[in-house]
Order: C-alpha cells, then structure tokens, then sequence
C-alpha cells in the first residue's frame, strides 16, 4: 500500500479504514472523527504530512492549546465551528457506548451548553470550549493516544 520510494509518486494517501484499524486506534470511539478532523481529504485519508500531525497532538507531548483545537474540531461533528446540542449528544453517545437513555443524554447536554455558554447564544464556540475544559484540568491529559 505504501511504496518504498516516494519519488514516483509523492502524493501518496493512507487510506481512512487503514488508519481506522490501526491498534493506536481501533477501540477509539472517535477514531473516525479524529482523522477526518486531520485529514485534508474528503474521503478522510491522510498524506504522510496529515499522518505526522495527527501523532504529533495527540502525544503526550503536544502543546496544551494544540490539543483544545483538534479536541473541539473532533467534537464538532456537524463542522459548524461549534459544539451545539446534537454534536454534545453524538460526543455524550460514543463515550457511553449508547448505554444512557436520550432523556439522560439530553439533560446533560442542556446542563453542559447551560454552564459552558459564556455568550448566551445556545451553543459553544471554541472560547466557551475553551473555558469549560480549562476546569477540567485532566481534559486534554487524556487526550492522547499510546504510541
């Protein structure tokens, strides 16, 4: 799939489910989100450029404020560039694994939108996200992946 030399064709793409499989990856409920939030392709594969920046924010190592802007990118499903009450409901699913009733689901996510709206407008930009996960200080502790 990936050749050995580069020189013929240097625009070579790692296929979505490929990336998907990985073992990095593959129990990720938001494996799919997550590259498609680093992929410049609409088919969601990445270029070898894509495939290095996605395991460089998620390390360990990566700058705070670099792991805020992937983690609402990943969370804004309907790529609005905001999280509204579906995208908290879509995020609240996958890390439940479906196992809370949609009257639970939606109380918390009107309880999250309620505390983390700063601006009143109903949904939250990435300052609002950003406040709300400065409180939570082990948030982007956990956003990583083990390499």
């Amino acid at each position: 799939m990936v050749p050995m030399d580069y020189t013929k064709n240097p625009d070579v793409k790692l296929p979505l489910q490929l990336i998907e499989n990985m073992p990095e990856l593959k129990e990720n409920p938001f494996r799919e989100r997550i590259v498609h939030s680093f992929s410049e392709d609409p088919e969601g594969s990445l270029s070898f450029n894509d495939f290095v920046d996605m395991f460089s924010v998620l390390s360990e190592t990566a700058p705070r404020e670099l792991k805020a802007i992937y983690a609402f990118k990943i969370y804004d499903f309907n790529t609005d560039n905001f999280i509204c009450k579906s995208d908290l409901e879509q995020t609240l699913n996958k890390l439940t694994k479906e196992e809370l009733t949609q009257e639970e689901v939606s109380l918390v996510c009107e309880k999250v939108i309620e505390e983390a709206d700063m601006d009143g407008d109903g949904k939250l930009g990435f300052s609002d996200f950003e406040n709300m996960i400065s409180k939570a200080p082990d948030f982007l502790s956990t956003f990583h992946i083990r390499i």
